[in-house]
């Protein structure tokens, strides 16, 4: 039933449309998430009870002072200003050209030490050596910790040695020459590589094992896998086959999706060039050609990045690292990685809010997002910029704030961030405005609310990145850290993704609402399952209790179960498409839009599910964590998901931008085949093979050998690095400058004519022509509700 109009406004429909999925769906997405959040929060208390202590003093046993607690603090922000966890790494989380800095002074302390002995004459010197290093000597009381004159004496020596490390006039070591000369920098830093060093192989109070769960493996102090490491992985592999049985058994038997059953119609997709965009989406036209430009940029340092591992003496005779050292290059390759997609998933989402409310588009909505577009900008050039500042120094005790604040995948500086999070927060008030209409319309079950909940929960969820600050100790600060590397980007962003993804079939007709509303509940129920708590897998030994790791390796094993399952789904999700592009009878214009998203179930599969299951078991990811293996899990899972899906939603957009007398196949289909490629070159040429002979380096020699600088320029691994320059060739040349175009096009020839907020609603994108009869009869009744 329609209402009067108001003045300048399409006729509204007064009440709510029901529900359009069984209310089961609905409990269990809630049960099962705030389940998955109550542990979590459980955890995050733990941390705080059980994470290392800070002796406000470490002493000789005469009582001679050696560092303080404020020593290790202020070393962290040294560690942090200089970018060093873009270089090398704490615990194993970091960068993968210098060493681990815990690993590399437990090394090296221990070989001292036990020097030591042996020069005074020890019957045992590696029995003592032992003894040294997992005794834990601190008194709760006075909270003091005493360690041996031969420890102390290491303490001296390893000063010296990292005063040449970090300090040395000649660079060459991928960071800039002279990074780190003061003599007080030098005495914190080697303090806080002290302190790490000795949670690594000190006994937890009342335990066997260490406060980071016996790692790095260490032979020459006793480290090697707990009981609680090997069980924990046994068990989890149990996890995932019950899990993958059980939910492929429910599945059969009782098809919950319901989307293989016949649909009877047929569609007219409408031409691109014939759908009228409002002022907001035409504004998003800026938003892809930046995006495109970030993404370059982002690759050529990557590229600049990896040639550091090829060859750190010169960039073809060219000396690099006087201006673009390797910290720095990784610092910003990083951060433009979330940069450029998180550009093109704010420009989707603003893109198809009017297509969700058939048209409609609230004044003012262009002008908001292009604010939207100019903040974005600012934060960008600000916190790259901020970036090189604060790590060369210029910025005093700004840095933290303007400059990086150093975590790794947050360097940005406090204010950078918080003006990101409030532009994500300025975005969902633009969809809210675009939106409130219809979901004013809607229950708030169906997909224009679950649309808006889930961009709702991603400045949410990064918001808590701003729990892990330059002062927060490092086990705290990495828990807080991986709530955005993790769950923000492997939950929420999938969330997104899925929400975003079924919408954009619904709204092409390709699939019914029903069941593209059933596929984002089944999202939200099996990644929620998995995803919440298996963030822990990457905090199994970073100073956190066993139980994190119990815990982290039991669910993120059953994280790759909605990764199989959805994979196996998503073929008959794009086939449905394929039949609806057989059945029309007007060319279907998304084909390499289509395309982009199928590539993202690929590497979903293979990035995600094989190569992060790969790295998640406790026993594997105690020997392997920090080296290739790892980096090759994280190319694959942020470029092949989400990158590939920020490119599938640019082609989707450019479809409308660019005339159909200027849009050519050419362009999408070698933008496609050259990323994909290159992508898997990068990865199956370069960092598997490397990161599994790197993986046998720490189980043969140690870990510390295996992430030293003389291990990476060994003539194997300088080989493998070269053989990565064709895939990055193809990769840039053939994949990221075909996408620059495309968007410049877009940008360029927009057309002029626009829809008005007084304009009729309408369905834009297809029209529905006639049920053809079939042998199952019509559709049923709530398949027949238009999107």
């Amino acid at each position: 039933m329609a209402a009067a109009p108001p003045t300048g406004g399409p006729p509204q429909v007064t009440g709510r449309r029901k529900r359009m999925i069984a209310r089961g769906w609905t409990q269990a997405a809630i049960l099962v998430t705030l389940g998955g959040f109550f542990v979590l929060a459980l955890l995050a208390m733990r941390t705080y009870q059980a994470q290392p202590p800070i002796p406000d003093r470490t002493v000789t046993p005469t009582g001679q002072v050696v560092f303080t607690g404020q020593d290790v603090r202020d070393g962290q922000k040294v560690f942090l200003r200089s970018g060093l966890m873009q270089y090398g790494s704490i615990y194993g989380h970091g960068a993968y050209l210098g060493p681990d800095f815990t690993a590399d002074y437990l090394d090296r302390s221990a070989t001292s030490v036990r020097r030591s002995h042996e020069r005074a004459g020890s019957a045992d010197a590696g029995a003592q050596t032992v003894r040294d290093f997992r005794t834990n000597r601190y008194d709760a009381g006075t909270r003091t910790l005493v360690w041996t004159d031969a420890q102390a004496a290491a303490f001296t020596e390893l000063t010296r040695h990292y005063a040449d490390l970090l300090g040395t006039p000649d660079g060459k070591q991928g960071l800039r020459p002279s990074a780190i000369t003061d003599p007080d920098e030098i005495h914190d830093i080697t303090a806080y590589f002290g302190w790490t060093a000795w949670t690594a192989a000190a006994e937890r109070p009342g335990h066997d094992y260490s406060y980071t769960n016996n790692w790095p493996s260490e032979s020459l102090v006793g480290n090697e896998p707990t009981g609680h490491t090997v069980t924990w992985s046994v068990l989890s592999l149990i996890f995932l086959l019950v899990g993958t049985g059980g939910l492929f058994a429910a599945f059969g038997r009782w098809n919950f999706l319901g989307w293989h059953r016949r649909d009877h119609r047929e569609l007219r997709f409408h031409a691109p060039d014939r759908v009228r965009l409002t002022p907001a989406q035409r504004t998003t036209a800026w938003f892809f050609l930046v995006m495109a430009a970030l993404f370059l940029v982002q690759a050529l340092l990557g590229a600049t990045a990896q040639h550091y591992r090829a060859d750190l003496g010169s960039f073809f005779g060219i000396p690099l690292d006087q201006w673009l050292p390797y910290n720095l290059a990784r610092t910003w390759h990083t951060q433009l990685a979330i940069f450029w997609v998180v550009t093109s998933f704010l420009a989707i989402g603003v893109f198809i809010t009017p297509l969700i409310a058939r048209g409609w588009e609230p004044r003012k909505q262009a002008l908001l997002t292009r604010a939207l577009l100019g903040a974005l900008v600012v934060v960008v050039l600000g916190s790259l910029l901020g970036e090189l500042a604060g790590q060369r120094g210029w910025l005093g005790s700004l840095w933290s704030a303007l400059g990086n604040q150093g975590w790794e995948y947050l360097d940005l500086g406090r204010v950078w961030q918080v003006l990101l999070t409030l532009g994500m927060v300025v975005w969902v008030v633009i969809l809210f405005r675009g939106l409130r209409r219809r979901l004013r319309q809607e229950s708030v079950a169906n997909m224009p609310w679950l649309f808006f909940l889930a961009a709702l929960a991603l400045p949410a969820f990064y918001a808590v990145g701003l729990l892990a600050t330059p002062d927060t100790q490092f086990t705290t600060a990495d828990f807080w850290r991986f709530i955005v590397v993790h769950l923000w980007v492997e939950d929420f962003m999938e969330l997104f993704t899925t929400a975003t993804v079924a919408y954009l079939f619904v709204l092409l007709g390709v699939v019914r609402e029903r069941v593209a509303l059933a596929v984002i509940f089944l999202d939200i129920v099996l990644y929620s399952a998995g995803g919440v708590i298996g963030t822990m897998h990457h905090l199994y030994f970073s100073g956190e209790p066993a139980e994190h790791l119990a815990l982290g390796a039991t669910f993120s094993a059953l994280e790759v179960v909605p990764l199989l399952f959805l994979t196996v789904e998503a073929w008959g999700f794009l086939q449905i498409g394929a039949r609806r592009h057989s059945a029309s009878s007007t060319p279907f214009p998304h084909r390499w839009a289509v395309m982009f998203l199928a590539a993202v179930g690929f590497w979903n599969f293979l990035g995600a599910g094989v190569f992060g299951f790969l790295v998640n078991l406790p026993i594997v990811s105690y020997y392997e964590m920090g080296t290739g293996l790892t980096a090759n899990h994280a190319h694959a899972a942020m470029m092949g998901v989400y990158g590939m899906l920020a490119v599938g939603f640019a082609v989707f957009a450019l479809r409308y931008f660019i005339p159909e007398n200027r849009w050519s196949d050419r362009w999408p289909r070698l933008a496609f085949w050259s990323l994909n490629l290159g992508l898997a070159w990068m990865s199956f040429a370069t960092l598997l093979p490397g990161g599994a002979l790197q993986l046998y380096k720490v189980v043969e020699s140690g870990y510390a050998d295996a992430r030293s600088l003389g291990y990476l320029q060994g003539d194997t691994n300088a080989f493998l690095e070269w053989l990565r320059l064709p895939g990055d060739v193809v990769f840039i040349v053939g994949g990221v400058l075909p996408l620059l175009w495309m968007t410049w096009l877009g940008v360029r020839h927009r057309a002029r004519a626009t829809r008005q907020p007084e304009d009729a609603e309408s369905t834009l994108l297809f029209t529905e022509i006639v049920p053809a009869p079939g042998p199952a009869g019509p559709p049923p009744a709530d398949e027949m509700v238009e999107p």
